[in-house]
């Protein structure tokens, strides 16, 4: 039996003209607790990081987003890179993401992001249209604009 949620899911899933890509992960016991994706490559345990009050000895899931944004932004930053005629070495591009908590207004919590870009080969304005165009297309970028505040800094070496 189908609740009214599981519903909504599906007719949004169904308008979707086709996925690339699908995952599942299960979550067990919250911060204190287990993650496990469905191909077990990812297989972790869960801690409150110590700033909040935890043990701090294992990750959180503000460190896997920063991760995740980290690797989708780089590639992303890529992919328009390719499109322009430019090639970068693995050692041309870092992306650090930094992703932070903290409370609203009315006590709930929000996240916020910064992207540091360091590039080398290309000048300064190159630098920051490539970034600009990368945040345009990265799905992590996509996912949170008009809901997590994200600041991007482009630096070229």
């Amino acid at each position: 039996m189908k609740t009214q949620e599981q519903t909504k899911l599906t007719t949004y899933s169904d308008r979707i003209m086709s996925t690339l890509y699908s995952t599942k992960v299960t979550a067990t016991g919250g911060r204190h607790g287990q993650i496990r994706s469905e191909d077990g490559l990812l297989d972790m345990k869960l801690a409150l990081p110590r700033e909040l009050g935890g043990k701090g000895d294992a990750t959180n899931p503000e460190t896997l987003f920063a991760g995740g944004y980290a690797a989708c932004f780089e590639n992303a930053l890529l992919r328009v890179s390719r499109e322009k005629g430019l090639r970068f070495a693995d050692g041309d591009v870092e992306v650090i993401a930094e992703i932070g908590l903290s409370r609203n207004d009315s006590g709930g919590f929000v996240l916020s992001a910064a992207l540091t870009v360091t590039l080398s080969g290309v000048d300064q304005k190159k630098a920051e249209d490539l970034v600009e165009s990368a945040h345009k297309i990265c799905p992590y970028s996509n996912a949170i604009r008009g809901n997590v505040d994200v600041g991007i800094t482009v630096s070229v070496r």
